[in-house]
């Protein structure tokens, strides 16, 4: 609550859990058969079956809730723990993950995301039978994506997204660099992996999806940065 407390819209960013929202132990995310579930419902919300496209669309969405209150410790200097067993993930009633929360005092940032990461990851690769990599590719752009929310609401962008490069190197490999690119005066995320929800119809691609040509990918980035500016 304390870290919450000093960053603006910490209830849109997921450090405070909605009354409507239950919690659950992050420890479930390295748990390979409760992932397993958590897949097989996508799979019947989406009409899909590809596990590895589920799995990979789970864990996009999971690894910014898990990753969001240790990170938001380390802008506000206000270090809490990354670990799974102090970690308390708050889901909606079908099973959206939309807020966690962290119980201790953070000691080893990068040794605690390094930790967390290979279990969930392991988890995830498990349930949706694909390789470990390209979710740790997804961890980076989470980890990016989420230091730049938390330097938005802050007012802080270069600060916050500085800590990005440092930290990655700290976790190690597999984790890749994350990227950051300036499109007209306004920060994104380089994004280093795909999160394929554009093969759960009718979601298209993203608008920073590596995927897309470099010049599209250019204007739309340019038309988004004109509207937020």
């Amino acid at each position: 609550m304390e870290v919450a407390a000093l960053v603006p819209g910490a209830a849109a960013l997921g450090l405070l859990a909605p009354p409507s929202a239950r919690a659950v132990p992050a420890a479930v995310l390295a748990d390979p058969d409760r992932t397993a579930q958590r897949l097989a419902a996508l799979a019947r919300r989406y009409g899909a079956e590809d596990r590895r496209v589920l799995a990979t669309v789970w864990w996009y969405s999971a690894s910014a809730v898990l990753l969001t209150p240790a990170l938001a410790g380390l802008v506000t200097g206000r270090p809490l723990s990354a670990r799974l067993a102090d970690t308390t993930l708050h889901e909606l009633a079908g099973g959206t993950l939309v807020a966690a929360t962290s119980s201790a005092p953070g000691a080893d940032l990068a040794g605690e995301l390094r930790e967390t990461l290979s279990a969930a990851i392991g988890a995830v690769a498990e349930a949706g039978g694909m390789r470990r990599r390209p979710l740790w590719a997804i961890a980076a752009d989470s980890l990016a994506n989420r230091l730049l929310a938390l330097g938005r609401a802050l007012g802080d962008v270069p600060r916050a997204t500085a800590l990005a490069g440092p930290l990655a190197a700290a976790v190690g490999a597999p984790l890749p660099e994350p990227r950051y690119v300036d499109v007209t005066g306004v920060r994104f995320v380089r994004r280093v992996s795909c999160c394929l929800l554009y093969r759960l119809p009718p979601e298209p691609l993203c608008t920073s999806c590596p995927r897309r040509p470099a010049q599209e990918r250019q204007v739309l980035l340019e038309d988004t940065a004109a509207r937020m500016r």
